[in-house]
């Protein structure tokens, strides 16, 4: 877990607003099936595949994979300078993420993409710290702005479904001490 108590609070009302803005159907199936932010970031360890979803100039949507890493109450993950959903998340970069293991979890994110390292420009100042945990997890792999762009998620609503929170939260825990 590498949320400080700020991000987490910040993230337990965005999860809190969230679930209150959303539709009653959502909130019948989610309300009693969620997880705290403290639990989530505790199960959100390392990579998880996102199903990311852009929007061409034509307004349609396109949805894809990436690496998705959960720091600090929010999803980073990086695609080829070259790749179709580059071009789509620096026109409009409006984008939604949902990853999801099974019936076990559900977690879903609307927000904005911000670039961390820009072709042009100053890095993110986030990008240095994000940049060594990156090279910790993936390994070193040269020049790591070459031809890759990195982006954070900025969620302006993210709800989650868990069932059984509490199972999944004791199976990342024994897993952690293995």
């Amino acid at each position: 877990m590498r949320e400080t108590p700020e991000e987490l609070a910040e993230l337990q009302a965005l999860l809190d607003a969230s679930l209150s803005r959303s539709t009653d159907h959502l909130r019948s199936i989610v309300a009693e099936h969620t997880m705290t932010a403290e639990q989530l970031t505790r199960i959100l360890t390392g990579m998880s595949t996102l199903a990311l979803s852009t929007v061409t100039a034509k307004g349609e949507p396109r949805i894809s994979g990436v690496d998705g890493h959960f720091l600090h109450g929010r999803w980073y993950f990086g695609t080829a300078r070259t790749a179709a959903k580059a071009r789509h998340l620096a026109a409009r970069p409006a984008a939604s993420a949902a990853h999801m293991r099974g019936e076990d979890l559900g977690v879903f994110t609307h927000g904005t993409v911000e670039v961390l390292n820009p072709e042009d420009g100053e890095p993110d100042a986030d990008w240095p710290d994000l940049l060594a945990y990156f090279k910790d997890f993936y390994g070193d792999q040269g020049d790591w702005d070459e031809g890759v762009f990195y982006y954070r998620l900025r969620p302006h609503w993210m709800t989650v479904y868990a069932p059984d929170a509490a199972r999944l939260v004791a199976e990342r825990a024994s897993s952690a001490r293995h």
